[in-house]
């Protein structure tokens, strides 16, 4: 028989935003914050409400000048993407009504000057180059409009574009070297008229028709017309605008140093794709910005993904293909092979050229090193494989990576020479990314995070005698670094792991940290929780990570109920709502990790989260009989795989979670092929077609072994879910109850994927204090009422 108690009442009626308190300035780091010491909540605080959550302030850094002088910050809240209209998805012409708040910031001083004190559909924020003007677009009378605020006057005014185009929502921003000029995106005429047709014929049609003949799905035929635009050139001094681009969407655009022409990089579409391999045509284009030129095209790729990192220049481009790195000089016909020589015994290059030979390219590695070099075309592991990782400021040498360093490549001696040697094991290798390279190449920035703690921070490497030193290296949570283009200011936010980030700056000549923003200050008097990182062994015997979160009243000696919320991997801890409300509740919270087999992933959580939950049992935390476990979208259907193999659970929850993995493949038209390539190639892992292996289909859909479900089970979900809609719920519920099992459906009209979390603010209260009420029932607490009450 399960024990009852008293836990506090958590609805205390709304609160306003907060955090943790401001420190003193020149504080230390590691001085800064005391290590963690799970203790009682303080008698005077209030516990976590989901009241409380919707007005917590998320501060985030937007853009930097290249100097560290000023720093445009956000600031959001989750009441601030409620009330998105989730039927409308897929609809171009539908702009979001999320909000934010816009501040600038003298990093010197610490000045902060309100550009859009009450929140605003704000996006693309850049700084002009001399760094004196921020430029960003703002939704005003349902269209986005082209502002530059002047840190001089502390004003922003609108800029009158002279066109009758509107500006596309997916339109670049970025600054002519001269500052006189803006690179944006502009919508052809008669768009917004041809794109809510597009998508009216598709949610209101009385009659549908789809034809496999077309080469296109109906709704990526939506897809291409919301990607139309035009690229022009927009005047500051008078609005004028010049267009420079017509029959193409540009990707990752850059200016050369003078101005004269842009580069950039398509990606044509030419069907819709199953396998994400084929469908799509990559090319890489100069356009000179003189009247009447046309695109010159740098490389074709074919439907083999391309990856160009550029110089600053902007004249050459680098590249890696079958672990060689080329590099390409706008002055030259063709691209270098700058490894040869330096590569080791030659194998056989035939058997490397092929499919996937272009695969790994180097712009997803532009602003980070990955542990992996080259790409996995090149069969011959005697072989180093280079990736690109960027051209130093001068451009006469690369930083590249292989299997085991970093190396440092002179592009002029041809010389190649080791930076830094890494670890031999990669599982127990530190993740290592760059940042910057100063503008004299003297030093190249790097974040450092240990696998196997919370040691976290940021180093520096002399490039000349590859001498590292520590500028930040302890239990705090760092992110979004900006170094200074001398090198000489840091910029970037900061949490202790369990608080709202802030932001801070420092020099790095003397570091002296200064909080720049105190966001949260009403959660001073809030108990939040505290997190800790739990390793734990799975069936297999890997090593794995979790996060315990303490409950808020956490009293040693005393045991307590945990909720387990699953997904994929964690590791680094943060400010959590969801961890937050639960542990408010007098609960621990906890977030393992699982380890995934390609064909058999249902088995993970099973071999992996009942043992780490059993690691805290034993350790005198947790009462074993009043263990929960949830999860949303694909943490949804882990937990609901979860509790047909085990019924060790008193209770579980799924929101917006699949259960049934067939007819799934189909359920979501408006993502198009996504529920196809997660299954054979993605996210669910299964690794063949559905007629190729039906059985494991069969086997990763909870709704196939109901019958063996014993967990009482909650599931909520969101009439407008575009992922996950609502018919997988239902489709549950109604063998649930078919088979006599307790099941409770919840299902939110103004909800999307997330269910009431992606609501209305009222439905997101609703949402959790139903969560709640669930499981505090089946913990046995004398407060909990049934959840199906009320709504």
């Amino acid at each position: 028989m399960r024990t009852t108690r008293h836990v506090a009442p958590c609805r205390l009626g709304a609160a306003v935003i907060s955090a943790a308190g401001t420190l003193p300035r020149t504080l230390t780091l590691a001085a800064a914050f005391t290590a963690f010491s799970p203790l009682p909540a303080h008698p005077q605080q209030r516990l976590f409400t989901p009241e409380i959550a919707l007005d917590v302030r998320g501060v985030g850094i937007a853009a930097v000048t290249d100097d560290g002088s000023r720093v445009a910050a956000t600031v959001r809240t989750r009441r601030d993407r409620t009330g998105v209209d989730h039927q409308r998805y897929g609809d171009p012409t539908y702009i979001s009504p999320t909000t934010l708040r816009l501040m600038v910031i003298d990093t010197r001083s610490g000045e902060r000057t309100w550009v859009h004190e009450e929140p605003a559909q704000l996006r693309g924020f850049e700084w002009s180059p001399d760094g004196e003007r921020l430029a960003y677009f703002a939704v005003d009378d349902g269209a986005y409009r082209l502002r530059i605020f002047d840190a001089g006057t502390g004003r922003a005014e609108a800029v009158e574009l002279r066109t009758d185009r509107e500006i596309a929502s997916s339109s670049p921003l970025m600054w002519a070297p001269g500052g006189d000029a803006i690179l944006m995106g502009l919508r052809p005429e008669g768009w917004a008229a041809d794109a809510r047709a597009a998508f009216v014929a598709l949610t209101e049609a009385p009659v549908i028709v789809q034809d496999s003949r077309n080469d296109f799905l109906a709704w990526d035929r939506v897809r291409n017309i919301a990607a139309r635009q035009i690229t022009a050139l927009v005047s500051l001094e008078n609005g004028s605008v010049r267009e420079v681009l017509a029959d193409a969407t540009p990707s990752g655009p850059g200016f050369s140093a003078d101005g004269s022409y842009i580069t950039y990089s398509t990606s044509t579409r030419t069907k819709t794709s199953y396998t994400r391999r084929d469908g799509t045509e990559y090319e890489l284009f100069r356009l000179a910005l003189a009247d009447g030129s046309e695109p010159e095209s740098l490389r074709d790729t074919g439907e083999d993904r391309m990856g160009a990192t550029w110089n600053d220049a902007r004249d050459a481009f680098a590249y890696s293909e079958r672990g060689s790195v080329f590099v390409r000089r706008l002055g030259e016909d063709e691209a270098v092979d700058v490894t040869a020589g330096h590569r080791g015994p030659e194998g056989s290059d035939e058997s490397t050229a092929g499919d996937g030979a272009n695969r790994t390219g180097s712009d997803a590695n532009r602003t980070g090193l990955t542990d992996r070099a080259g790409d996995a075309a090149d069969p011959d592991s005697t072989r180093i494989r280079f990736s690109v990782q960027r051209w130093n400021p001068s451009g006469d040498h690369l930083l590249l990576t292989s299997q085991d360093a970093w190396h440092l490549l002179d592009l002029g001696a041809n010389e190649l020479r080791t930076l830094l040697e890494l670890e031999e094991d990669d599982d127990a290798r530190p993740r290592r990314q760059v940042q910057a390279w100063s503008d004299d190449g003297r030093h190249l920035y790097f974040t450092y995070s240990a696998r196997d703690r919370w040691q976290r921070g940021l180093k520096r490497l002399e490039v000349a005698s590859g001498a590292i030193e520590t500028l930040f290296l302890d239990d705090n949570l760092y992110r979004s670094w900006n170094i200074s283009s001398d090198g000489g200011t840091l910029v970037y936010t900061m949490s202790d792991g369990d608080h709202p980030d802030d932001i801070w700056t420092t020099a790095t000549d003397r570091l002296a940290p200064r909080q720049l923003t105190t966001s949260n200050p009403q959660l001073d008097d809030v108990a939040l929780t505290r997190s800790e990182l739990v390793e734990y062994l799975d069936v297999d015997g890997n090593t794995l990570y979790g996060i315990l979160y303490y409950p808020a009243n956490y009293e040693p000696g005393r045991t307590y109920p945990l909720v387990a919320e699953i997904y994929e991997q964690y590791f680094d801890n943060g400010f959590n709502e969801n961890m937050n409300l639960i542990t408010a509740q007098g609960w621990f919270g906890f977030r393992p990790s699982v380890r995934f087999e390609e064909g058999f992933p249902g088995e993970a959580w099973l071999k992996a989260v009942p043992n780490a939950i059993n690691k805290i049992i034993e350790r005198g935390l947790v009462d074993p009989e009043k263990v929960g476990v949830y999860g949303q979208s694909y943490g949804g259907y882990a937990t609901n795989l979860l509790i047909t193999q085990t019924d060790r659970f008193a209770a579980a929850a799924n929101v917006s979670g699949k259960v049934n993995i067939i007819s799934f493949l189909g359920d979501s038209p408006k993502i198009t092929t996504r529920n196809y390539a997660a299954a054979e190639v993605g996210q669910d892992r299964i690794g063949a077609t559905l007629w190729e292996q039906p059985h494991k289909y069969i086997e990763h859909s909870a709704v196939m072994f109901a019958d063996r479900i014993e967990t009482p089970l909650l599931m909520l979900s969101g009439e407008g879910d575009w992922n996950v809609p609502a018919t997988n719920h239902r489709g549950m519920y109604y063998a649930l109850r078919r088979l006599g099992k307790e099941v409770v459906w919840v299902h939110y009209t103004a909800g999307g994927h997330g269910a009431g979390r992606a609501s209305t603010p009222a439905d997101f209260v609703d949402h959790w204090q139903r969560m709640f009420d669930w499981f505090a029932e089946h913990f046995g607490e004398e407060d909990g009422k049934p959840v199906s009450e009320g709504g």
